[in-house]
C-alpha cells in the first residue's frame, strides 16, 4: 500500500506542471508546497503575478483567503491548490475538510518579481555590483556603484516593481566631493556734468558803490560756481552767475567665495551680516533682520565621465545708501542692491561657466531755459542751463567646479601665514608695521599659494 502511495505523488509531480501551465496561460510553471495535516507548514512565498501549487495529503472540502487583494486562489482537484500573488503583502490561506476540520492555516507571502528585477538591472546597468534582496512587501538594494547618476537609475527601475517601497543601501564610490568656485566681477562708471547761467538785474544795486559812472568787476568762484558782477551807474547794476560742475566716479567689486560639498548634498555660504527693518505689528514695531553680503547655495551631481551637475544660486547684495525709505515715527530704512543668479549647468573637473552676465548703460541729458531767449545764439547760452549724467555698468558671474579630496593639513596655506605681528624693535625703531621674517611656508603648493601678493594692474575703461 505504501508502494502505491508513493507511486501516485511523483506521478502528481510529474502532471501539475502541465496542469498549471494549461489554467493560466502565460505562467510558464509553479512552485509546489505539500501541507500535510497535523504538522506545521513552512510560509508559501508568492512571486507577483505568479503562482504556486499547494498539495494536501486528504482532499479538502472550503478553502477561504484572508485579503483576496493579496492573493487569489482556485481549486485544480480536491487535493490542489492554485494560488496566485497579486499585490505584494501577507494573508492567511484557511484548508478545512469535508467534515469541517482544519487541515492547515498557511501563511502567504507575496513579494515582488525580483528576478524579472534583477534580469532588468543586469541589461539596464551591466557590470554594477548591486544587490537585490526582499524584505517584508518592499525591495533592499545595495553594493557599490560608480556614479549618482546609476544608482539613480537603480532606484528608479525598483519603484516600478515595489512603489514607495524601495530601501537604498547603495554608495557611490570614487571622488564625490566637489568644491565650486564663484567669482563676481563688477564695474560700475559715472559722469556728471551741468552747466548753469543765472541772469540778475537790480536797478538800485549801483547806490551801494561810490562813485557815478564806474564799473567795478568782482569774481569770485567756489565749489563749481563762478559768480560774475558787472556795476554800470548808480541806478542800474546786474550779476550773471555761472555754474559749472563735473564728477566722475568708478566703483570696483570683487568676490570669490569657494565651498566644498559632498556629490548629491546641498551646501549654503554667507559672507556679510544682517541688517535690522523695523516692521509694524497689532503689539507694536518689531524687529526684522535681512541678510545681506556674498550668498552661494548649490547642490552638484557626480554624473558618469567625470561630468559634474551643478544646481546653483548665487548672490551678492548690499544696503543702497542712496535710497532711503523714511518710515513713521522718524525711522528710515535703506534699500538694498542685489546681483542674483539661479542656473542649472552641467561642466568637468576644472572647467569654467560664465553663468550670468549683464551690460547696462544708463544716459540722460536734460536742458532747460528761458522761453524765446534762450533760442538767441550765442547770447541764449546765459539763458540755458544744461544737464548730463550718464551711468555704465558691466557684471560677470563666472563658476569652476573642481573634484576634491582631502589632503594633509601642513598643506594648505591660510591667509594669516602670508604676514607676522612686528616686534616691538621693528615697530618702534624701524616703524615696521609687519614682521620682517613671515612664518608662511616656503616650498611645495602652499608654499606658492602664501607667495601671492595682491599688487598688479586694475582698473576699467568704458568708452
Amino acid at each position: 500500500m505504501g508502494f502505491y502511495k508513493i507511486l501516485r505523488a511523483g506521478l502528481m509531480g510529474l502532471v501539475l506542471p502541465v496542469s498549471v501551465g494549461t489554467l493560466a496561460p502565460g505562467i510558464a510553471s509553479a512552485e509546489v508546497l505539500r501541507v500535510l495535516n497535523g504538522s506545521a507548514s513552512t510560509t508559501l512565498n508568492v512571486p507577483m503575478n505568479r503562482a504556486v501549487v499547494v498539495e494536501t495529503d486528504q482532499p479538502f472540502a472550503e478553502l477561504s483567503i484572508a485579503n483576496p487583494g493579496i492573493a487569489d486562489i482556485s481549486t485544480l482537484s480536491d487535493r490542489s491548490i492554485y494560488v496566485l500573488g497579486k499585490t505584494p503583502g501577507r494573508t492567511t490561506l484557511t484548508i478545512l475538510s469535508p467534515e469541517g476540520r482544519l487541515i492547515a492555516n498557511v501563511e502567504v507571502q507575496v513579494t515582488p518579481d525580483i528576478a524579472e528585477f534583477k534580469e532588468r538591472l543586469r541589461q539596464i546597468l551591466p557590470g554594477e555590483p548591486i544587490e537585490v534582496r526582499t524584505a517584508n512587501d518592499g525591495i533592499v538594494l545595495s553594493g557599490l556603484v560608480s556614479s549618482i547618476e546609476k544608482l539613480e537609475r537603480a532606484l528608479e527601475l525598483a519603484s516600478r516593481y515595489a512603489p514607495d517601497r524601495v530601501s537604498n543601501l547603495m554608495s557611490v564610490g570614487g571622488t564625490q566631493q566637489v568644491m565650486v568656485k564663484v567669482r563676481f566681477a563688477e564695474m560700475r562708471r559715472s559722469v556728471a556734468k551741468s552747466l548753469g547761467t543765472q541772469f540778475n538785474l537790480n536797478p538800485n544795486l549801483g547806490n551801494r558803490w561810490a562813485g557815478s559812472g564806474t564799473a567795478n568787476n568782482a569774481l569770485t568762484a567756489s565749489r563749481g560756481q563762478m559768480n560774475i558782477n558787472f556795476f554800470g551807474s548808480s541806478q542800474l547794476g546786474f550779476s550773471v552767475m555761472i555754474e559749472a560742475l563735473e564728477s566722475q566716479g568708478m566703483v570696483r567689486t570683487l568676490s570669490e567665495p569657494s565651498l566644498t560639498t559632498l556629490s548629491g548634498q546641498e551646501a549654503k555660504f554667507l559672507a556679510g551680516g544682517e541688517y535690522p527693518i523695523p516692521v509694524s505689528s497689532r503689539d507694536g514695531v518689531s524687529i526684522e533682520y535681512k541678510p545681506f553680503g556674498v550668498e552661494l547655495n548649490f547642490t552638484p551631481y557626480v554624473l558618469d565621465g567625470g561630468v559634474i551637475n551643478l544646481q546653483l544660486n548665487a548672490a551678492v547684495s548690499g544696503i543702497d545708501s542712496a535710497v532711503t525709505v523714511g518710515l513713521a515715527g522718524g525711522l528710515s530704512v535703506n534699500a538694498f542692491r542685489r546681483r542674483e543668479t539661479s542656473t542649472t549647468v552641467e561642466m568637468r573637473d576644472g572647467e569654467s561657466f560664465a553663468i550670468a552676465g549683464l551690460l547696462q548703460d544708463d544716459f540722460r541729458d536734460a536742458k532747460g531755459q528761458v522761453p524765446w531767449i534762450g533760442d538767441i545764439p550765442i547770447l541764449g547760452a546765459l539763458f540755458r542751463s544744461a544737464d548730463y549724467q550718464r551711468e555704465q555698468s558691466e557684471l560677470v558671474i563666472i563658476v569652476t567646479a573642481h573634484l576634491v579630496s582631502p589632503t594633509r593639513g601642513e598643506a594648505l596655506a591660510l591667509p594669516t601665514d602670508r604676514v607676522r605681528p612686528p616686534s616691538e624693535r621693528e615697530l618702534f625703531l624701524y616703524g615696521q608695521v609687519v614682521g620682517g621674517q613671515s612664518t608662511r611656508p616656503q616650498t611645495g603648493a602652499a608654499g606658492e599659494v602664501a607667495r601671492q601678493d595682491f599688487s598688479g594692474p586694475y582698473g576699467y575703461v568704458m568708452d
